[in-house]
């Protein structure tokens, strides 16, 4: 028996130590879990606050290709404690700095600061290198902070030296507390119990009853009233076995009948399930039929699929040609205006300049007459004054025409290096418009057109002025050439006012005015009711985009047939200042 008793004492107290010892193995593993997390995140934020003090000087070293700058900044990046490598990219992904114990970084540079744990005991922090200049941000590239585990451990190694030995000296008292407790609160009792119960004989229940003395109502004493209670129970069961076993004789009986009538329910069931099985058999083949007809579906589908890709990528590659050809086009388009510009400057230059040479072909001949005259001593007061008084009349006459060449000219080249130049300056709008009107004098002399500008003498705007040459020119050109075809007295209205801090435009012809349908269509690119007769379909489309680009603004096309068109264009008024 004391075999048995200290067996179980020692499993008891193996089993209650060896939860103690796995608890305490758990929470102390946790705990230095927890210190690794915490010293770990302690790291990150060194990392991200490194982030903020070298992040400047790195970008403006990428942006200004000054690499030795970078690499300089990565070695002393490297004196940190709490940094093991130092990896910096440019904007293309090639490695400008590559320093101390790094990994292989993802092709596509970092957009945002990440945190990447590698294979070889470290992790880094990525971030971007965003460089403002202008109120506009680009990224110049990305670096990688890389920092390792033994720094982690070399952080917490005393707290880990501290939460082993505190383990250490609680584990030894608490097993000098638990020998103590064993053997004087179980050890013993159950010594006593396992004397009595081993002295049980089932043919004296009565004598076999057990009695532990003990102060405390403790489960040792329940023990013992479950006990007793037992043997009064098995008393008590011994009485009704007697009873049961004759019962138990009529149930064999009845059970007999049973499984009869039992085995004949299990022959029909079988018949049924059999019947069953042939349906599921049939069902079965049927769904094979149907997975095979889903299959070549599936098929033809895939093939489907892989030809729309093709098209796909055919339409892409069209789409980007037809990108290019439009911004060739709209380019043409500004020379085919500008060289319709040059040459209706040059027709009218030719005349004042023919008049000129004229009047000073005659100025010469009469010149050379009254040199003759004077050598032959000729010369007459009549003739003198003859002369003086066709000489008036021609100088004044060759004056007015190169003055009025002069002009021509001065027009041309200021709106003509307008249209061809991008350079911001200050303009007075309604002297503008009158330059602008008389460049376009070429075209409109042919025609009996009237065109009335009602602007405040001292609006200024800072702008580019090609942008405001462009506008006006094709609403103009598309008045005369589309809304007064075949209209022998066409009239246009330009109001220009300012409005709080914008420009405002109203334009208005009395021409022959759009449908719905071409209103509708009347800013797109490449749209012309003149296809074939010269029209491009790409005026009213650079305006548009002037409009709501260049000057930030927006423009309103209103139409209807017979009534007209008009325009309503409204931008932001600028001074150099803002």
């Amino acid at each position: 028996m004391a075999k048995v008793k200290t067996a179980l004492s020692k499993k008891l107290l193996t089993r209650v130590l060896s939860v103690y010892f796995l608890l305490t193995f758990l929470v102390t593993l946790g705990q230095v879990f927890t210190e690794y997390l915490n010293a770990k995140s302690h790291i990150k934020d060194e990392l991200q606050t490194l982030k903020n003090t070298f992040g400047t000087s790195l970008t403006r070293a990428i942006w200004e290709l000054n690499f030795p700058q970078a690499v300089a900044s990565a070695q002393g990046l490297m004196e940190l404690p709490i940094v093991e490598g130092v990896q910096i990219r440019d904007e293309s992904g090639s490695v400008v700095a590559d320093i101390g114990l790094t990994s292989p970084q993802p092709d596509k540079l970092a957009t945002t600061g990440q945190f990447f744990d590698h294979d070889n005991g470290t992790f880094s922090y990525s971030f971007p290198l965003i460089f403002e200049f202008s109120g506009r941000t680009s990224r110049v590239g990305d670096v990688a902070l890389y920092s390792s585990f033994d720094i982690i451990v070399g952080r917490i190694e005393v707290g880990l030296f501290f939460l082993v030995g505190n383990s250490i000296v609680k584990t030894a008292f608490l097993i000098f507390l638990f020998l103590h407790a064993f053997r004087k609160m179980l050890t013993d009792p159950l010594a006593e119990l396992t004397q009595q119960i081993s002295q049980f004989d089932l043919n004296h229940l009565e004598s076999s009853k057990i009695n532990i003395y003990s102060k405390d109502d403790n489960e040792l004493m329940m023990l013992q009233r479950s006990f007793n209670n037992l043997i009064d129970d098995l008393i008590h069961s011994q009485e009704k076995l007697n009873d049961a076993q004759a019962e138990l004789r009529d149930a064999n009986k009845r059970l007999d009948e049973q499984n009869l009538t039992l085995e004949q329910e299990v022959a029909k069931k079988t018949a049924s399930l059999s019947q069953i099985m042939l349906d599921l058999e049939r069902q079965k083949d049927e769904l094979l039929n149907k997975q095979q007809e889903l299959e070549s579906e599936v098929n033809a589908k895939s093939k489907m699929a892989a030809e729309l890709r093709k098209s796909h990528d055919e339409l892409e590659s069209s789409l980007k040609d037809l990108s290019a050809a439009k911004d060739q086009l709209v380019e043409s388009e500004r020379m085919a205006s500008l060289g319709g510009l040059v040459a209706g400057i040059a027709h009218d230059v030719n005349t004042p300049l023919g008049i000129g040479v004229t009047a000073a072909s005659f100025l010469q001949e009469r010149l050379k007459n009254l040199q003759i005259a004077y050598e032959n001593k000729t010369l007459s007061t009549k003739a003198m004054n003859a002369f003086i008084m066709e000489s008036q009349q021609t100088t004044t006459l060759l004056m007015n025409n190169l003055n009025r060449a002069s002009s021509l000219i001065a027009s041309f080249k200021q709106v003509a290096v307008d249209q061809t130049s991008e350079v911001e300056r200050h303009i007075n709008i309604k002297v503008y418009l009158g330059e602008i009107i008389q460049s376009l004098a070429p075209q409109l002399k042919k025609t009996k057109h009237q065109i009335d500008i009602d602007c405040p003498d001292d609006l200024e705007l800072y702008c580019a002025p090609g942008i405001i040459a462009q506008i006006f020119t094709n609403m103009i050109m598309n008045s005369v050439i589309h809304g007064f075809e075949d209209i022998e007295y066409g009239h246009i209205q330009i109001n220009v006012s300012k409005s709080a801090s914008k420009v405002i435009i109203n334009y208005k012809d009395d021409g022959k005015g759009m449908s719905d349908e071409v209103l509708n269509q009347h800013f797109d690119a490449f749209f012309t009711t003149t296809r074939g007769r010269g029209g491009s379909g790409l005026g009213t489309h650079i305006m548009y985009n002037l409009v709501t680009q260049a000057l930030k603004g927006n423009i309103k096309a209103n139409s209807s047939p017979g009534k007209g068109v008009s325009y309503r264009i409204s931008f932001p008024l600028r001074t150099e200042s803002n």
